[in-house]
């Protein structure tokens, strides 16, 4: 057995998409981590396929994007067939303001994506390697990693974080609860081009269900469109005579007892996805080119907390839901970006250990929501939601994820329908600097800005300039601060070239109408794009003080380990 100092500051067991999340957001600030997996290689399943537009936005403020929306295809809308006749349409519409749509993306590129931006800043998937087991103390945590070969390893950590999936080895060894349920019925997935006449609109998924004469569901298939000429990943009940074919899942162990994801056993053939399609598409088609097929199984389950000490769970580790809504990956990466800043600001002295307790305390209910509602979705159906269409749609985006009255969020300032501490940070265009002969969005300005960033607005030159300084003063040495000034619409740029910090205009008056300031006003974003704090630029001292002792930033010049 070999044994390694302290050499890493985060040890990262899972490399799916909420691994390798954690994994870049963490290497963004700085530290310095371990990726593992006990996989050989990357799985070629197209699990997770949805890409909601909340995590566009944490992509594109990583410099990701890009590479994202070449590969990605657009999400544009569902149509909904009852016993063969058109029964509802939804467009997947958003706000104009919302700078990115819904999107589709095989889980197995998504990861490729992630991986390559990963290895971009010098981390590698360590794979064929499995955590065995761990112990903590006040000081760190000894985990126990054994490579394919059989070759063991003991690596010394300050933390540890758990993104092993529904049936994490970290989450079982920490003892958390995982309380919930399961769905008795078993689905089929398959990845498949379909040659059809189908009259869809192009970007719109397909739902056909079959309801009997009391109105319950008998039947039913999801079509998700995929890149790729007529590339579908389908989803449907699965028949008999594979549902008692199905071994446990291969992630599991022999007493694991919990029956999500994939499933062992013999899959299902093109055949039998042919069959659910000529009784239930809206029209014939020719299934081919099967890339890959499973039968799986759906439970609802949320750990008691999101971990214990200096571990902590992420992802399927800690929640796990029908996949309605495409919400389960997309929670996970946000679980993932809320922890990595919080852990990076730890590990190089800049916070307190203290912050670490907000993980929990931001996420879990957010999870629990999650689960609730796709639990509801799943089962009632999303057409029986009571929100709105709007704010449904918001809601699936992930966009009114928030914190207000969180352990972070700041006091409220100004009107009561302006985005608040503990609000997502909303976008907005029309953004411009006496060079630039084209508009910016606010996304322009934050992109690669890993730390919190203040975004201070005001049209005296003079009071700007005392809120840049101040708000530099107070964050010092102590907290990694972006300073940017932001001059209202009929401001003139070019008086102000002394402000100490890049300016921006306000062009178009979006930011104005969007974060409606009560005149000179400041703005804290966190690195994962949720407000910190909000305040007349008079007090900005107060208000980044305030924001410290949030953060549990020291007050004094830090001791750094």
């Amino acid at each position: 057995m070999a044994h390694t100092g302290t050499t890493t500051d985060v040890l990262i067991v899972g490399a799916g998409p909420v691994g390798l999340s954690a994994a870049a957001e963490l290497r963004r600030h700085g530290v310095r981590c371990r990726l593992v997996d006990r996989l050989p290689a990357r799985l070629p399943y197209a699990k997770a396929v949805g890409i909601q537009p909340r995590t566009l936005e944490l992509w594109d403020r990583m410099g990701l994007i890009r590479a994202v929306l070449e590969a990605a295809v657009p999400m544009r809308g569902q149509l909904t067939y009852v016993n063969g006749a058109e029964a509802a349409r939804i467009a997947l519409e958003l706000p104009p303001d919302v700078p990115y749509g819904f999107a589709a993306l095989p889980q197995y590129e998504t990861e490729r994506l992630l991986e390559e931006y990963v290895a971009g800043l010098g981390t590698h998937i360590e794979r064929g390697t499995e955590l065995v087991s761990f112990v903590q103390d006040p000081d760190g945590v000894t985990a126990l990693l054994r490579s394919s070969s059989g070759f063991t390893e003991e690596l010394r950590v300050p933390y540890l974080i758990g993104c092993d999936g529904a049936h994490s080895v970290v989450r079982k060894t920490l003892g958390l609860s995982y309380e919930g349920g399961a769905f008795p019925e078993s689905y089929m997935l398959g990845d498949v081009v379909a040659e059809s006449d189908w009259d869809l609109p192009r970007g719109y998924a397909l739902r056909c269900e079959h309801r009997a004469a009391d109105g319950s569901l008998d039947d039913v298939l999801v079509c998700i469109p995929l890149p790729g000429a007529g590339r579908y990943r389908m989803s449907m009940k699965v028949p008999p005579e594979l549902d008692g074919a199905a071994q446990p899942p291969r992630t599991a162990s022999p007493s694991d007892g919990l029956a999500h994801g994939l499933q062992g056993g013999h899959g299902p053939e093109l055949s039998h996805l042919q069959a659910v399609v000529d009784r239930l598409a809206p029209g014939p088609a020719r299934l081919s080119e099967l890339r890959w097929s499973s039968v799986f199984r759906i439970s609802h389950r949320i750990v008691g907390r999101y971990g214990e000490g200096r571990v902590f769970v992420a992802g399927d580790a800690a929640h796990i839901h029908p996949p309605t809504g495409a919400q389960g990956m997309n929670t996970g990466i946000q679980d993932a970006a809320d922890l990595a800043w919080k852990l990076a600001l730890v590990v190089k002295g800049e916070a307190g250990p203290a912050l670490l307790g907000s993980y929990d305390a931001e996420r879990r209910p957010v999870g629990e929501e999650v689960v609730g509602r796709t639990v509801r979705h799943a089962t009632r159906g999303i057409e029986n939601d009571r929100d709105d269409l709007t704010t449904l749609l918001l809601r699936e985006a992930q966009l009114l994820v928030g914190y207000r009255g969180g352990p972070l969020a700041g006091a409220p300032y100004g009107p009561v329908d302006a985005p608040q501490p503990g609000d997502r940070a909303p976008d907005c265009g029309g953004l411009s600097t006496p060079i630039a002969v084209h508009p910016m969005r606010l996304l322009d300005v934050l992109r690669d800005r890993p730390g919190h960033v203040a975004v201070l607005y005001g049209a005296d030159v003079t009071g700007l300039a005392r809120a840049v300084a101040a708000a530099r003063a107070a964050a010092g040495e102590r907290l990694p601060l972006d300073v940017v000034a932001l001059l209202p619409r009929e401001a003139d740029p070019d008086t102000a070239p002394a402000l100490g910090a890049p300016v921006y205009r306000d062009a178009a008056g979006a930011f104005a109408r969007i974060y409606l300031p009560d005149g000179a006003t400041g703005f804290v974003v966190r690195p994962d794009g949720q407000l910190a704090a909000r305040f007349p630029l008079g007090a900005t001292t107060a208000a980044l003080t305030d924001c410290l002792k949030a953060l549990s930033v020291p007050l004094r010049d830090p001791v750094v380990a």
